[in-house]
């Protein structure tokens, strides 16, 4: 891996670390692996309470000698930039307090990546060492629906949110995927409406799907609460279709660019604090 570790503003207190073992893995689609994960460790897990709550799971890199047990931060405080683990961030997609357990969905494309293949191939007793949470959402019950979109990579903080809803709740949900092998179960609410918008080959990132479809739908009426998230270039075109077509206030949107085509994430985090990156 060519790219240097991302720098970052958390510390120990804003982010404090995590080390659990795999417990199980599941197989939700060709394109995506779920990794149930607990053990002594969950006790330290403090669950924020948001849906979309991440996590920066840690990897340490190969051939670099580390004070054992790992202590990322302790590693940051003493070793060179370019040593350091890097860092890849997930949504957990539930949490079980009472089995002290909680769940993560990884993209799998193969051996492209960092996450996605130490995911396909975790067993039971592997390590799983993260800090966070972090996040910030939740559907607000003041809305009059709620409107969902983005591609894989947001289908875990999707299918969180819309699992949240209360069972009277309205929305759409575009859910971008690369076929009909990849559409999940979501346990939605009888009024919200899954959408899946199948790429069929088309890379990811490359189509225009979920752009065209939001902008192309008939809204439902009443004021909407937006949650979008997903791959840098189609929240810039969802961007435009929320605010200028649409005329939605910023208070009734959460859009982030989880991810770039063609940048690993420590390039991309890098990038977003660029004036030229924000969105």
């Amino acid at each position: 891996m060519t790219s240097v570790p991302a720098t970052t503003s958390a510390s120990r207190k804003s982010r404090p670390q995590t080390n659990l073992a795999v417990l199980r893995r599941e197989q939700l689609s060709p394109h995506m692996v779920r990794i149930v994960a607990g053990g002594p460790g969950f006790a330290e897990f403090v669950n924020n309470g948001f849906v979309d709550r991440y996590v920066k799971i840690v990897f340490p890199q190969p051939g670099v000698d580390y004070p054992q047990p790992l202590d990322l931060w302790e590693v940051r405080d003493s070793m060179p930039r370019d040593q350091w683990p890097h860092t890849r961030t997930y949504t957990v997609r539930w949490v079980d307090e009472a089995a002290g357990e909680l769940a993560i969905d990884f993209v799998i494309h193969g051996e492209d990546g960092l996450a996605g293949p130490w995911a396909a191939s975790a067993e039971p007793g592997d390590t799983l060492i993260f800090t966070g949470p972090g996040g910030g959402y939740n559907p607000d019950p003041a809305a009059d629906w709620h409107l969902f979109a983005g591609d894989e990579s947001a289908l875990p903080a999707i299918g969180a949110a819309i699992e949240y809803l209360p069972e009277d709740a309205r929305g759409l949900a575009f859910l971008e995927v690369d076929s009909a092998a990849d559409i999940q179960a979501i346990a939605a609410p009888a009024g919200v409406e899954l959408r899946w918008l199948q790429r069929d080959g088309v890379p990811a990132g490359a189509a225009e799907l979920l752009v065209s479809a939001v902008r192309d739908a008939a809204w439902p009426e009443g004021r909407v609460q937006v949650f979008a998230h997903g791959e840098r270039g189609s929240m810039k075109g969802l961007r435009d279709v929320l605010f200028t077509e649409r005329g939605l206030e910023r208070g009734q949107v959460s859009l982030s660019g989880y991810w770039a085509r063609g940048r690993v994430e420590d390039d991309f985090q890098a990038e977003k604090k660029l004036p030229i990156g924000k969105i």
